[in-house]
């Protein structure tokens, strides 16, 4: 995706303190060859993506490209059990093991061990662009004090810590028919979106009226203004990724819930063997120090980062440095406009840079 365009582009390899082997891929300079002047940039991707979320429009269109052309030294992670993270010390997708995570795991492990892999690499602190589920690990990371010593700024696109309103149809008739749960008790460990148990339940999904599946992805993300349909083909060659199903649990809980915290066992025997407690602890979002400079870039449109619930993220965030915060609200941007919109760049990503260049 990325030697094609002229870039180059180096593969690496992290395995987190839990064993998990996460391929990073670098675009070390843009393409007139001039190495990176601008620090490095980890790009985190959502849920059911990977990677290539960054790579999927033109070069002059995909945040990756952009970012290297700029002078970024541009770094590109994977989440464990997409396509091009697989690995393990010891354990095969093939093993139910493998899948027993949720992001709370991506929080813990995956996240502090690509920020130090690209920390240590560069001697430098990295800048952080998360879109959707990349923007809710990195809250609950900041929160808990992991990767303040590495991070100097955080974009945070679609910003997900709140789905308690989603507006979503078929999202939220998934967590209310506790369908993820459904997979989870018949011991289907790894949720795969192309999977036969996943499609078969998609199907049921759509028979429920009210729900439209005749375009699935603004179904579930909202109406996306600026996505390029043409571009639909490219972006099924590579996407959606598989997840685990225990971590479409813990999401549809925060559906259910309204709250962000820790995984719930469902019972206080369970909770009391994994936190000492008979309930999950909460991440506390207003623990995120006040002079992380932040930028929230959020849409009027998008279906899963609904605006009262970002609403509720700044409530939380109310006491943050104001010269640290830019929100930056697009009214007619649904979820996938934020990586996939052929005016983001206009939009997001330049008024991004900007905020890179300040901090």
């Amino acid at each position: 995706m990325v030697e094609t365009q002229g870039y180059g582009c180096e593969e690496h390899k992290v395995t987190t303190d839990d064993g998990y082997i996460l391929s990073l891929q670098r675009i070390p300079k843009g393409i007139s060859g001039k190495e990176a002047t601008n620090p490095p940039v980890l790009l985190q991707h959502g849920l059911l993506m990977d990677g290539i979320t960054w790579l999927l429009n033109p070069t002059d269109e995909s945040l990756a490209f952009i970012l290297a052309d700029n002078g970024y030294d541009v770094w590109i992670a994977n989440t464990r059990g997409t396509k091009y993270s697989q690995g393990h010390t010891s354990l095969s997708p093939q093993d139910p093991a493998y899948w027993e995570w949720s992001w709370d795991e991506l929080v813990d492990f995956d996240l502090p061990a690509t920020f130090k892999y690209v920390h240590d690499q560069t001697g430098q602190k990295l800048h952080y662009v998360g879109h959707s589920l990349g923007t809710l690990i990195a809250f609950a990371a900041i929160s808990e004090n992991k990767l303040l010593d590495m991070l100097r700024s955080a974009a945070l696109l679609s910003p997900i810590a709140y789905l308690g309103q989603i507006k979503s149809p078929l999202a939220k008739s998934a967590s209310q028919n506790f369908i993820a749960e459904g997979l989870y008790w018949l011991g289907i460990h790894e949720f795969d979106p192309r999977g036969e148990a996943v499609v078969k339940l998609l199907e049921k999904i759509c028979q429920h009226p009210g729900n439209n599946c005749s375009d699935l992805m603004n179904s579930f993300t909202g109406p996306n203004c600026c996505v390029n349909s043409s571009r639909t083909d490219i972006f099924l060659e590579h996407e959606p990724q598989a997840t685990a199903t225990k971590n479409m649990v813990h999401i549809a809980q925060m559906t259910r819930k309204g709250t962000i915290e820790k995984f719930d066992y469902g019972n206080d025997e369970e909770n009391n063997k994994h936190y000492g407690q008979p309930n999950p602890p909460q991440y506390i979002i207003s623990n995120i120090p006040n002079n992380i400079p932040l930028f929230l870039g959020y849409g009027g449109a998008d279906y899963l980062s609904d605006v009262n619930d970002v609403k509720t993220l700044l409530d939380k965030l109310q006491n943050h440095n104001p010269d640290k915060l830019v929100l930056q609200y697009t009214e007619d941007y649904a979820h996938a406009d934020f990586v996939f919109g052929t005016n983001a760049k206009e939009i997001v990503y330049n008024p991004i840079m900007a905020f890179f260049k300040l901090n």
